[in-house]
């Protein structure tokens, strides 16, 4: 089997580093605040190492922002050992961890978010650590290099994959989308021949391909890809696809072959070749940009 992807629109600019650079202000919605010193002590001040007053059902009561029917699938872990056969019992799954602590407000008002994530995400599981609950809990934050909360942590295989601090519900919601989504209608590339196998099958039925080529740590392309799932859902003439460039060397070569130098960068198939592409990380400019493609007219 042998196809060529082949007319390009317009040759992208020279530069990672416009698009895929995370917006500072997309990281303001909460203000974290500290957990741990240098030295790896808790602070003192309203940090006191305690039995904490934020319990998981509590926090949705106390953030006053949403109703939470139940967070079972929240799991609240006391110990190192607890955490690691967590990871462990996992697999290759996606867990989220939050780091939290019982007089942090953030973190309160972030909780009940997660909770709505763990009902909806099957596929993810959801851990709640309380720093300030145990020395226990005070030892596992200061091995993973925790020192203020909220932050959350994101892990693979029981590796570290990704982590933030300071962030708002949209943020988590693109994080756990773009980083453990096995639920959506978005076909998932991890190398070049599953490229060639999608065109392959979309060869007869002449469906436009949306491609959404990005990296693992990439602000802008996290920001977009709720969209991109929300849209696979609604547009079923439409097949959307995505890849992560940096996850290994096959689709480390394909960015080079398609000369991709910015992320993120959809790419337009039809008919086994390339019709266009669009780069950046605009919600209305993309839908408008697939619209296009599929021969509405966009006024």
């Amino acid at each position: 089997m042998a196809f060529t992807l082949t007319n390009f629109l317009s040759k992208p600019p020279s530069s990672f580093s416009n698009l895929c650079k995370i917006d500072p202000s997309s990281s303001s919605f909460y203000s974290s605040i500290p957990i741990l010193t240098r030295s790896g002590q808790l602070r003192s001040a309203g940090l006191q190492m305690r039995r904490p007053s934020f319990t998981p059902m509590a926090a949705a009561a106390a953030s006053g922002t949403r109703k939470v029917e139940s967070d079972e699938r929240v799991q609240q872990v006391h110990s190192i050992d607890e955490f690691d056969n967590a990871l462990r019992k996992a697999k290759n799954k996606l867990v989220v961890v939050e780091y939290a602590a019982s007089h942090s407000y953030h973190s309160r008002k972030i909780y009940p978010f997660m909770v709505d994530l763990s009902r909806t995400c099957n596929d993810v599981e959801f851990l709640l650590v309380m720093g300030d609950e145990s020395e226990q809990t005070r030892q596992l934050c200061e091995r993973e290099k925790i020192e203020t909360v909220p932050h959350f942590s994101f892990y693979k295989s029981m590796e570290k994959i990704h982590e933030e601090e300071g962030i708002g519900p949209d943020e988590l919601i693109g994080d756990v989308l773009y980083y453990g989504d096995n639920h959506s209608a978005v076909v998932q590339l991890h190398r070049r021949e599953d490229v060639e196998k999608l065109i392959e099958d979309h060869k007869k039925d002449g469906k436009l391909i949306v491609l959404d080529v990005g990296l693992k740590n990439c602000g802008p392309c996290v920001k977009v890809y709720p969209t991109v799932v929300k849209l696979s859902k609604q547009m079923d003439t439409v097949v959307f696809a995505r890849m992560n460039g940096d996850e290994n060397d096959s689709t480390m070569q394909f960015l080079k072959d398609m000369d991709v130098v910015e992320v993120p960068t959809f790419l337009f198939i039809r008919n086994g070749e390339i019709c266009g592409r669009y780069v950046g990380s605009g919600k209305g400019e993309l839908i408008g940009e697939i619209l296009r493609y599929q021969g509405v007219r966009v006024t």
